[in-house]
């Protein structure tokens, strides 16, 4: 088994009086390292434990659901590029967190900063107003894309917090 531990990560707080776009970009890294940094010094074996029985929810789960999230929105749906989710296929939509083992941590870890990286480029310099088209919810905007996601990684921070605190005590901000 590998003694890999994901980790120290830096995280730099959003500018409070930037415009939009910048405060936008700064909340939404601040989220990004902020799981990596609920997730600091833990092995694979402990993102990829279970600690909710009835649930297939881990660290690990949640590091490949956010890589699939955000290849979704920024590269396929702003970006419009054609890739495939990297963990979810149509049959296992869950496959994120059902298939999430320890021996995969580390790659998994460098998948979602692989991943936050290209979304990165995807989005640089395209217009918070900027739109297109999604066959479910119609008419979405950049803007509403990057409060999603926002949302989506303050969701599971929460989660991650009950999660870290359960494997080996430590609490979050």
């Amino acid at each position: 088994m590998s003694d890999w531990t994901v980790p120290p990560v830096a995280r730099t707080h959003e500018p409070v009086t930037a415009d939009e776009r910048e405060t936008l970009d700064g909340l939404l890294e601040w989220h990004r390292a902020t799981l990596v940094w609920k997730c600091a010094g833990l092995t694979g074996a402990q993102l990829a434990q279970r600690p909710v029985p009835a649930s297939s929810l881990s660290l690990l789960g949640l590091i490949r659901h956010l890589t699939d999230t955000e290849r979704a929105w920024f590269r396929r749906r702003v970006g419009g590029q054609a890739l495939p989710l990297v963990y979810a296929t149509a049959g296992r939509p869950d496959a994120a967190f059902d298939d999430a083992e320890a021996a995969t941590a580390e790659a998994g870890m460098a998948a979602l900063r692989a991943e936050q990286e290209l979304c990165r480029q995807a989005v640089a310099g395209v217009p918070l107003d900027h739109t297109f088209e999604h066959e479910r919810w119609g008419t979405l905007s950049v803007r509403w894309v990057c409060n999603h996601m926002i949302a989506e990684y303050a969701r599971h921070l929460g989660h991650a917090d009950l999660l870290r605190e359960s494997i080996d005590g430590v609490t979050g901000e």
